[in-house]
């Protein structure tokens, strides 16, 4: 734990007003213009997980890379991301909230406009690397901003739920918005357009984010660093590396396998560090434990609706990029609409043990729908009641799990904890695009044994793949409800006020 050099009386002073926000000046407007500006933060960076997959055909044949190749584009963002959003929440609480967030909104920017104007393959891939670098650092210092700038239960509530709705509907949106771009202008644009939001996020950041580095400084963890970084690398390039090589391959199974002694050793090391990167009094509150544990299965469980149904609609179905984001709207707005009155008005009665579980149980049966998806079947009988099911068990449930996943951390601890929280995203969402490809590849393949070649066999076998990714993202859905019941506590949550008389951005 990090121990501060000045006097005890020095430590507890507060700092100027003009660098505070007070627990008594909650009310005040400018932390919803805030609210804003960090969602529009986090809306770039999550839809940019998707907005690049319905642009990928057009990016394939303006820059001719080949079939094998093509998976990098997705997975060097997530390698970089998921690696290093330790590092940066970190870095959020050495340095102060607001710098970290506009160093990562213009980074964030130059990375998007290098990949956007990429005149090779490589450097496309290196332009997202990039970006996934600079996403690492604005991701937790957005989401510590927002834990330190709510300080009461009930704006809390509102917030949190702006950002858990955010968080789950922007991929379905990058869809929408990605298949706009790419029909209507170029598949540049839908890197492009991140300038957009970055000049919007970062021009409110700096007039409306409160300045100042935080009172105590903590150090940084450098072996901690090296080892969850490397660890995460191996953790997220393995399960790549499945859908490119086999599981058998050393490429899989090795990274893999260093990934979890690098992890291992990583833990053993933040019980021992003096100033350790992830304090184990993040990770060891139960609640929080069981939010991290939710948030990463049900992104696991999350590919199987918005790749393999995006793929079911255009090539089962025919529908065009826009027609395809457009059949994903539905899900978005009772996404939206369910986040509110999840959390600020049934987790408040409830609590986690019944919300959270009945929302993952609600999206399992929406998934359990969609295995019925044939090639005669029709959008409002078929699609729209799986993906409205999706839409409300999300809202649900990864919402409250998400405010409960930063639920009483110190403000020391906020740009870490908040890191930990995305850790948890990308990587079950890397782990979910592995698996799921690989069993749905498998389930294809198992479908063509013994069967003549031919357009109508072929088509079935990809509806058979399409069915067992929904049945395992289901299952993983499922699972996912076990977990939280057992695990969150029985009764309402407690009251979320800050652990100190002041907080700091």
């Amino acid at each position: 734990m990090s121990k501060s050099l000045e006097p005890p009386t020095e430590e507890v002073a507060p700092p100027p007003p003009q660098d505070r926000i007070a627990v008594g000046d909650a009310p005040d407007r400018r932390q919803w213009w805030v609210l804003i500006v960090i969602a529009i933060a986090q809306l770039m960076v999550v839809l940019d997980v998707t907005i690049v997959n319905i642009a990928m055909p057009s990016a394939q044949r303006d820059l001719g890379f080949s079939d094998g190749s093509r998976q990098w584009i997705v997975t060097a963002y997530a390698l970089a991301f998921g690696s290093l959003l330790l590092l940066g929440g970190r870095l959020a609480d050495l340095f102060g909230r607001k710098i970290v967030f506009l160093v990562g909104i213009a980074g964030f920017a130059g990375a998007s406009a290098m990949a956007g104007a990429a005149p090779s393959f490589e450097v496309l891939v290196t332009g997202r690397v990039l970006q996934g670098l600079f996403g690492a650092l604005l991701a937790p210092a957005a989401l510590a901003v927002l834990n330190v700038t709510f300080t009461t239960a009930a704006d809390r509530a509102r917030a949190f739920g702006v950002f858990g709705a955010i968080g789950g509907a922007g991929g379905a949106f990058g869809l929408l918005l990605g298949g706009l771009l790419t029909e209507h202008l170029s598949w540049r644009w839908t890197l492009y357009v991140n300038l957009v939001f970055a000049a919007i996020a970062f021009v409110g950041g700096l007039v409306l984010m409160r300045k100042g580095a935080p009172a105590v400084r903590p150090k940084l963890d450098l072996p901690g660093t090296v080892l969850g970084s490397a660890g995460l690398f191996g953790l997220v390039y393995g399960f790549a590396n499945a859908e490119t090589y086999d599981w058998s391959s050393p490429m899989t199974w090795g990274s893999l396998t260093a990934a979890v002694v690098l992890l291992s050793a990583f833990a053993w090391w933040q019980t021992r560090a003096p100033h350790p990167l992830l304090p184990l009094r993040v990770v060891a509150d139960r609640t929080r434990g069981a939010s991290f544990l939710v948030m990463a299965i049900a992104s696991a469980g999350l590919f199987g609706v918005s790749l393999f149904l995006t793929y079911y609609l255009q090539a089962s179905l025919g529908f065009t990029p826009v027609k395809t984001g457009l059949a994903f709207l539905p899900m978005m707005g009772s996404l939206m609409v369910v986040a509110q009155l999840s959390i600020s008005v049934l987790l408040p009665k409830v609590g986690p043990k019944i919300l959270v579980p009945l929302g993952l149980l609600t999206s399992a049966a929406g998934l359990a729908l969609l295995t019925a998806l044939d090639l005669d079947s029709g959008y409002a009988t078929g699609v729209l009641p799986g993906l409205l099911l999706i839409g409300i068990g999300i809202g649900l449930s990864l919402p409250p799990a998400m405010s409960l996943s930063i639920h009483g951390i110190g403000v020391e601890d906020a740009g870490v904890g908040s890191a930990a929280v995305n850790t948890m995203q990308q990587v079950g969402g890397a782990i979910g695009t592995a698996l799921l490809n690989t069993l749905a590849a498998s389930a294809a393949t198992a479908y063509l044994v013994g069967k003549t070649p031919s357009p109508a066999t072929m088509a079935q076998a990809q509806l058979n793949s399409y069915s067992t990714a929904y049945w395992w993202s289901a299952g993983l859905f499922a699972a996912g409800a076990v977990i939280a019941a057992l695990m969150f506590r029985k009764g309402r949550p407690e009251s979320g006020e800050p652990s100190g008389p002041v907080v700091h951005m």
